[in-house]
């Protein structure tokens, strides 16, 4: 496997190693329309030109997955711009995300345009990212060309992908997951990317480009297992972003599929342990990474090729996380005797109760979801009384109380229910499936 420095380096190998051979395929009518390595390397090129002779320094670049888009990301980062990348969903927040991250430009459907941010004077190679948003101020990541580079090597020497294969990319590529995982990593490999139509074809994307390999998230991942939507030819399924039902995973490895798992944060520029055969859950660390734990069973990371810079404009919330080069990740985790980690819940995922009782949120709410046969609920506190938040719109409170009833049974008095609130929609989520926590306690 071959480990670039940038995207300049990738848009050389892709131009001579890949020249007349497809590198995308994108949506049209009738068949998958194709863009070649010397073709893409072209546009590429052309663009950077373009955007060298512009005074704008600082690009936001709206994430709508088409080859368009992925030009002018690479383009914007080869021309000396900070790009900053945004998911079409937040575009409410857009007047907000802009004037903060310094975007004097803003590319929208094939558009360039001024945009109110200030610019800024040493941005080469900056890439921002937002964090998955299970906070309420979602934070921009500073990642580089270098680092994004360096982790799509990590994976791909874990988990390599050929010249044959054809990756299908469904996830946002404003996401770090999906940036690396979903289109770095086949670019990398040599193998051709499909560029997916968006979430209307999701149920029919894999039918369409007939891929080899695929990225998903859980909850992705979910839907086109009930959907039956895998293709024949679909042989590798890569899943990250987030904790995954071992049932969904069984049913990946049952259809007699490649299965990974992974592991990895925004801040490591995506992945930093993968599994890649046996049991899922039993992660090896990626080459470069080094990965310990603190006292208390915290993830610690040590990954200078492809750990962030910081968070923007956030030098105190740095500090707080990344400590003398290490990452403290907030995640709670084990090794097993044969060095493999695995992944045990997160320190944020606790009610502490003013007595100092803790209740560890991922697994009561799995066997709340058990009991009343929706995962739309969460707990949270209201007060110093555990509560317990769910959108089921057929049941009553009396239904749902005796549902609860073993589950508080087993429980001293402190770690009971001791109210449910219904909500009149399903539950915030951000784009990976977490619950976006900070909104139920708001509610």
């Amino acid at each position: 496997m071959r480990k670039f420095n940038g995207f300049t380096e990738l848009t050389g190998y892709l131009e001579s190693a890949r020249s007349g051979a497809p590198v995308f395929l994108f949506g049209s009518e009738g068949l998958p329309a194709v863009m070649t390595g010397d073709v893409f390397a072209a546009e590429v090129r052309k663009r950077a030109a373009e955007l060298s002779g512009n005074s704008y320094t600082c690009e936001a670049i709206v994430c709508d997955g088409t080859p368009a888009c992925v030009t002018e990301i690479f383009a914007a980062n080869i021309a000396g711009k900070q790009v900053v990348l945004l998911d079409p969903s937040a575009e409410d927040r857009f007047g907000i995300l802009l004037p903060y991250t310094d975007a004097d430009c803003i590319y929208q459907g094939g558009t360039l345009t001024a945009a109110p941010g200030a610019g800024v004077s040493e941005g080469e190679d900056r890439i921002l990212f937002f964090t998955s948003g299970t906070t309420a101020a979602n934070k921009a990541v500073v990642l580089t060309g270098a680092s994004l580079m360096a982790s799509a090597y990590n994976g791909s020497v874990m988990f390599p992908l050929g010249t044959e294969d054809n990756l299908l990319c469904l996830l946002p590529l404003s996401h770090v997951f999906g940036f690396v995982c979903g289109l770095l990593w086949g670019l990398t490999c040599g193998a051709c990317v499909s560029l997916g139509r968006g979430m209307r074809h999701y149920i029919d994307d894999c039918a369409y480009f007939r891929p080899t390999a695929v990225s998903l998230v859980p909850l992705l991942l979910g839907f086109m297992l009930q959907y039956r939507t895998f293709n024949p030819e679909l042989k590798t399924v890569l899943i990250g972003g987030g904790d995954c039902k071992r049932e969904l995973l069984d049913a990946v490895t049952a259809s007699g599929r490649r299965l990974a798992f992974g592991y990895g944060l925004t801040e490591t520029s995506s992945g930093v342990a993968i599994s890649t055969g046996g049991d899922p859950y039993a992660m090896d660390i990626c080459p470069e990474p080094r990965i310990t734990l603190a006292d208390d069973g915290e993830i610690l990371i040590e990954a200078p090729t492809c750990m962030m810079q910081g968070y923007y404009k956030h030098e105190d919330e740095t500090a707080a996380v990344l400590k003398d080069g290490i990452l403290y990740t907030g995640d709670l985790g084990s090794f097993d005797d044969d060095g493999r980690l695995h992944i045990t819940g997160r320190k944020k995922e606790m009610l502490v109760l003013s007595s100092g009782t803790k209740i560890f949120l991922p697994e009561a709410e799995a066997e709340l979801a058990r009991l009343l046969g929706t995962e739309e609920l969460a707990l949270a506190l209201a007060g110093d009384r555990v509560t317990l938040f769910l959108y089921a719109p057929e049941m009553d409170e009396g239904t749902v109380q005796e549902k609860i009833r073993p589950f508080n049974d087993a429980r001293d008095r402190a770690r009971q229910i001791g109210a449910v609130r219904f909500l009149k929609e399903k539950l915030p989520r951000t784009a990976t499936g977490k619950i976006k926590r900070y909104l139920i306690s708001k509610e």
